[in-house]
Formats: C-alpha cells, structure tokens, sequence
C-alpha cells in the first residue's frame, strides 16, 4: 500500500495503464520532464474512498493542482482546460467512463 492508500496490486494496474496524463495526454518517463510534466496519483472522483482502478489513475501534476477539489464536470470547463485543448473528447477512456457514472447519479 502506498501513502495515499492505494493497493500495490492496483498501483501496478494503473501504472501499466496510465504512460500519459489521463487528462491532457503529456507522456510520462521522460528523463528530464519538467516538475508539472511528471505523474501523480488523482482521485478522478474526488472521494478518497473510492480506490478501484475506475477512480484512481495517473495525471501530469500540472493537471492534478489545476483540477483540485473540482468536480470533474466543472474543471473540464475551466480556462486551464480550454488552453490546454482538455475536453471530454480528449480525456482518456476511464475519464470518460467517469463523466457517464457522474451523470448518470445527478
């Protein structure tokens, strides 16, 4: 288990799935990114609760410090995402899958 309390099994799930930012698509494991460039682990519903490989995935921590505390639905309209091009067309799929489960309980 990892300090955010995420399982080792499922750390290695995500890993292997998520190279880019689940959000803008920067590619991680280059030597020499830039800090905001790097992953970090995101809640992509934001309840710390929830921890099964359809909420916990990787980000640039460009993105992750932009969307915070937001609600997915209201991030994806913020400035930072409309220049950066981050529209729920261009999130990865379990980004997408995560906007219908949001929907579909509103």
């Amino acid at each position: 288990m990892n300090r955010w309390n995420i399982p080792d099994s499922l750390e290695q799930i995500v890993k292997q799935r998520d190279l880019a930012c689940v959000y803008c698509g920067v590619r991680f494991g280059l030597q020499d990114a830039p800090r905001g460039q790097r992953p970090s682990w995101e809640h992509i519903i934001n309840d710390a609760r929830i921890v099964t490989a359809q909420n916990i995935a990787l980000c640039c921590i460009s993105c992750n410090a932009s969307k915070g505390a937001k609600p997915l639905h209201q991030w994806l309209m913020s400035s930072y995402c409309r220049r950066k091009l981050i529209s729920e067309s261009t999130v990865a799929p379990v980004v997408r899958a995560a906007i219908i489960a949001e929907l579909s309980e509103a």
